[in-house]
């Protein structure tokens, strides 16, 4: 699908030098908002020796500290808003599983930027006005279900609330409404492809076309599978509520090599890990947002423990970002060994017998650390297929990684899951002191 130019927005059709001055313009603002409004941003700016007039380039950003999840819930609620209460329209928090969660608010321009950027992914997704939405994140504190379902009504589209869960009444509903574009997460859209085969009905005979897939990483080999077996184009959408919520970037159906992110209104930079130096284009490191034109939350150098790389533009003149393969603080050391969830995800989906949904388990006897792959069975896996299944994975991952793990084919939809994600790592190991 080509997208025609007469689709895009003013700022998809900036040159790049109109977009750096642009983003130079809106970062001094927002660094001036954060510093005269968020006390926690004064006191920051000051400790580090730096003040918002000292940005003359966006190179100078890098002098600036950072903001980590951890300030956000020592600030738990409202301690980094840049408005007053009353011009809050809206709240949404994290699941706080880890902690307090994170509190975020939105003025009513923040609310309107965010539906225009939603708006904007979905139409580089391939979305367009008319068209039917499905839309099923979950909604609530969650930012996906709202974020993606304001952004697919600014677009033009027909929604459909479906939200997460009642999985056998989504497929009755997709089948029954005939929307050309779903809007969910990939492990989900997974569920809902065993949904369609329990029931007998061809997943590729349904009226999708567009599948925008987010809140969280997933795979080329799961794309290949989406696209496939449902016959659709599917394509990744990033956000995370810190910054916004979905519609921080998006893949352009047109390439589909790497997210866009749309640099007019947050700013993005690569970072080590570990030292937090920046890192140059097409170094892979931790994915770091400053926010140029929100107004309730302002966020300064965001770390978000994504690991990715930054590539030149393509489809667009924004720069993109790389598939999201893992996180760091995601990362398993395992007996020496660094693993991501990913990697286990494409040996779980070359696997017979197994539905793409797992868990890691960490355990520990003694002074040795153990990892058990816990995988789904298909709903025709018979004994001997999940015996299989697991000597196959323990021997894949051996193979490929080069370390031992153990593994346990389940019974299928027996693993947790939240918001339509299932929980990747369960850490039971014992710590001490």
């Amino acid at each position: 699908m080509t997208q025609a130019a007469d689709l895009l927005d003013p700022a998809e059709r900036l040159d790049l030098d109109g977009l750096r001055a642009l983003q130079l313009e809106r970062l001094r603002n927002s660094l001036r908002h954060a510093y005269e409004n968020v006390p926690f941003y004064k006191e920051s700016f000051d400790k580090a020796g730096v003040h918002p007039d000292d940005c003359r380039s966006l190179s100078d950003l890098s002098r600036f500290p950072f903001t980590t999840k951890a300030d956000l819930r020592e600030n738990y609620p409202y301690g980094m808003f840049a408005v007053p209460r009353e011009r809050i329209r809206r709240l949404h928090a994290s699941s706080g599983t880890t902690g307090r969660p994170t509190v975020v608010g939105y003025t009513e321009n923040d609310l309107s930027m965010w539906a225009d950027m939603v708006a904007r992914s979905l139409r580089a997704a391939g979305g367009r006005p008319g068209d039917i939405a499905h839309i099923a994140y979950g909604y609530g504190l969650f930012t996906g279900g709202l974020g993606a379902h304001y952004g697919a009504e600014r677009l033009g589209c027909t929604v459909v609330p479906a939200s997460g869960g009642m999985t056998s009444r989504q497929v009755t509903l997709i089948q029954d409404l005939k929307p050309s574009v779903i809007m969910v997460t990939p492990s989900y859209m997974l569920t809902l492809l065993d949904e369609f085969e329990r029931q007998g009905v061809d997943p590729r005979s349904t009226s999708l076309r567009v599948g925008v897939f987010g809140a969280e990483p997933w795979t080329q080999d799961m794309r290949r599978e989406i696209e496939e077996r449902f016959a659709i184009d599917a394509v990744d959408i990033y956000g995370l509520s810190e910054v916004i919520g979905p519609g921080v970037a998006q893949e352009c159906v047109e390439t589909k090599d790497g997210l866009h992110i749309w640099e007019d209104h947050f700013f993005p930079e690569v970072v080590d890990p570990i030292t937090g130096e920046v890192l140059p284009e097409g170094e892979q490191g931790e994915l770091v947002f400053t926010s140029l034109t929100k107004e309730a939350m302002p966020i300064v150098r965001y770390r978000t423990r994504d690991l990715t790389r930054l590539l030149p533009g393509t489809a667009r003149v924004f720069r993109r970002m790389e598939k999201v393969t893992g996180r760091s603080d995601d990362m398993v050391i395992l007996r020496g060994v660094n693993l991501f969830p990913t990697q286990i995800e494409e040996i779980v989906l070359r696997t017979p017998g197994v539905a793409p949904h797992f868990q890691l388990r960490l355990t520990r006897s003694g002074r040795m650390d153990a990892l058990t792959v816990r995988a789904e069975a298909r709903p025709d896996a018979d004994a001997a297929t999940r015996e299989a299944a697991a000597r196959s994975i323990v021997q894949a991952v051996k193979d490929g990684i080069g370390v031992s793990v153990a593994a346990e084919i389940v019974d299928p939809e027996s693993l947790e899951r939240s918001v339509g994600k299932i929980r990747r790592i369960v850490d039971l190991r014992e710590r001490k002191g």
